[in-house]
This record gives structure tokens, C-alpha cells and sequence, in this order.
């Protein structure tokens, strides 16, 4: 198989609210500082993917601005997927796998802040039997909470202590919305603290692969992709188990994750109980670094935090902090979408 690699990353500096900036002039910092730091003009890209949420601009086709961040002129081959860039970024990755290019750049963004996510995600859900009920989305989260509970396998002070270690964790990443010491907060739905729960985010990132001796030219140390799979649960909640997340267990078997064991994994977890459900599907260990970053309980930009946590384990590998890592994205609720990638770098 052809050999694809991450070769470069950068994101936003994530805030509650950014109501001064366009998606598009959010975007264009992020597109510069990725393009700098291989050297790389637009020209000079084989193909260009975008992940984002027309729900959450509040117009059909929003993703075509974000083209003037881009530059579609001289004509560009570009996609666009209305699910987060983790999912872009595995649409590129095919390409790439083909032969159609050499090069490629996935980027994401969303503005959650104008609306209510909380219920804009709704939106997701099964239209004849759920979706009329308008469960939000910590809502659901909080039943999943209460299953792992029930079942014996959290309670509420192990949920309060993943919240600090990730919080704590974030610290050291300036990009963090939240950092150090936060509070558990009152009940939102219970049993969820506010601080189980991720902040509102506006947020963008941006990623290039490339492919074999290219990436090995414009990367000193490219973060390879060893395998990346998605799996999906079923639509309805009733028929899942939701202490258990089989898509992701299968998702990390197919890209090879249980092969060798990884230091470093950054799990696309917004609420804290969804980090329990996780550590189990994917075998992770106490010796395996979780989130180093902070996680999307720092910040959770909509549509962009899977590539994000992707973004952040690559990054781990550029700078010689991490060797193998795990990197997870999800979307839609209660863990129903999973895609994991296995990233390596060379020694």
C-alpha cells in the first residue's frame, strides 16, 4: 500500500465566541501557517477536502465562502464532506491511496456559537421516533453516563477526575479554550457536571498529507498512517448497548491499532463518560498517554475536533513525543460514528 503521512498541522486558538470573523477569516490563519510549514503554495496541492456543518452556519451550502480562504482560481479538485474533517481527512487519505495525487490539504471549522448546539444536533437524530422528542445532546450523553454508572463501570468522582487530568493536561496547549483548574460545576443533566461537558467553540484546523518521499522532503519526521477505518452504530438508540461501543473497537481492529501497543491516544471524547466508553472498545491501558492535549473537553470546536485529535497525535510524532499513537474522531450521539487512525514515525 502507498505510504501517506501527515506532514503538517495547525488550528485556531479556540474561543467561546469569535462573532468579529467569517468562517472564512477564521480559516485564513490556519491555511497560511499550514502552508508555511512545508513550504507549499496552493498550486502546489493535488487535492483539497473540507469537513463543516451548513447546520451550523444557518445556510445552504456555507462551505463554498470557505473557498475564498482556498483560492478556487485557477480551477482546484476539491470535496467537501458535511461531516467533521476527521472524515475529509479520510477521503483525502483515499486519494492519495490511488495515485490521483500527491499532495493534499483537509481543513475544518465550525462557529457554534451563534445557535444553540444543543439542540441543533437534534438535528442527527432518528426523524420519526426521536427527533420529535428534541432530546438535546447532553441530555443523551447524560443516559449514557447513567448506564456506565448502573453497570458498575464509572461513578461520579472517576468522571470529575477525567475532567481534571485532561484540564490539567491542556495547560500546555496554548490553543486550549480551557485549561488548569475548572471547577465540577453544577448539575447540567444529571449525573453531568458542567464539568464533564465540553465548551462551546469556535475553531478551525488544517492538516497536509503527502505521499512517500514527497512527505519524507517537506516533514522531518512524518507522521505516517499505518491504517484509518470508520464504522457506524445503529441510528437507533434503543437497540444499542451504550456502555459498550463496538463501530470503534471494529474501527480500531481494521486500522490495525491492536497489532503493536501505542503510547500516545487522542480520543475525540467530549463529555467525560464517553472517555470510559472509549478506553474500554479501544484497550488503552494505564501506560498509554490519553489526551495530552486537553482533549475536546478543552475545546470543541463542532466539525473540526476529530481532525483536530488526529492533527494533535501527528503533531506528538513530529516533535518526538510519541512513536505510535492512536487517534479517534466521532460524530452524531452517543458515540455513534467512530473512525480511527494509527499514525507511526520513523526511527
Amino acid at each position: 500500500m502507498r505510504e501517506i503521512a501527515i506532514v503538517a498541522f495547525a488550528q485556531t486558538d479556540h474561543r467561546r465566541r469569535s462573532d468579529e470573523l467569517s468562517e472564512v477569516e477564521m480559516l485564513m490563519p490556519v491555511l497560511h501557517d499550514v502552508l508555511g510549514q512545508t513550504g507549499l503554495k496552493t498550486s502546489d496541492i493535488g487535492f483539497t477536502c473540507s469537513g463543516s456543518s451548513d447546520y451550523l452556519a444557518g445556510r445552504a451550502f456555507s462551505f463554498t465562502m470557505a473557498l475564498d480562504g482556498v483560492g478556487a482560481w485557477p480551477p482546484i479538485s476539491e470535496s467537501h464532506v458535511e461531516m467533521d474533517g476527521a472524515w475529509a481527512l479520510y477521503e483525502a487519505w483515499v486519494k492519495l491511496l490511488t495515485g490521483e495525487a500527491d499532495t493534499a490539504l483537509v481543513y475544518a471549522y465550525g462557529k457554534t456559537s451563534p445557535g444553540e448546539i444543543r439542540d441543533v444536533l437534534t438535528r442527527q437524530l432518528d426523524p420519526y421516533y426521536v427527533a420529535p422528542l428534541w432530546p438535546d445532546s447532553v441530555s443523551l450523553a447524560a443516559l449514557q453516563a447513567q448506564a456506565l454508572i448502573d453497570a458498575g463501570d464509572t461513578d461520579e468522582p472517576a468522571l470529575a477526575a477525567v475532567a481534571a487530568r485532561s484540564r490539567t493536561a491542556a495547560a500546555a496547549n496554548p490553543h486550549a479554550q480551557l485549561s488548569g483548574p475548572v471547577p465540577a460545576g453544577d448539575y447540567l443533566v444529571q449525573p453531568l457536571r458542567t464539568g464533564d461537558c465540553p465548551p462551546v467553540s469556535d475553531g478551525a484546523a488544517a492538516v497536509i498529507l503527502a505521499a512517500g518521499d514527497t512527505a519524507r522532503g517537506l516533514c522531518e519526521r512524518p507522521a505516517w498512517i499505518r491504517g484509518m477505518d470508520h464504522r457506524i452504530e445503529a441510528h437507533s438508540l434503543g437497540v444499542r448497548d451504550l456502555t459498550d461501543s463496538p463501530s470503534a473497537r471494529q474501527a480500531a481492529e481494521r486500522a490495525g491499532a491492536f497489532e503493536r501497543p501505542v503510547d500516545t491516544a487522542e480520543l475525540h471524547a467530549p463529555f467525560t463518560s464517553q472517555e470510559v466508553v472509549l478506553r474500554k472498545a479501544l484497550r488503552l491501558g494505564d501506560d498509554v498517554n490519553v489526551n495530552p492535549s486537553g482533549g475536546a473537553l478543552a475545546a470543541n470546536p463542532v466539525m473540526a475536533a476529530g481532525l483536530i485529535r488526529i492533527g494533535e497525535a501527528a503533531a506528538r510524532i513530529h516533535r518526538g513525543a510519541s512513536d505510535r499513537a492512536l487517534a479517534h474522531a466521532t460524530s452524531g450521539p452517543c458515540l455513534q460514528q467512530n473512525l480511527v487512525a494509527v499514525l507511526e514515525g520513523e526511527s
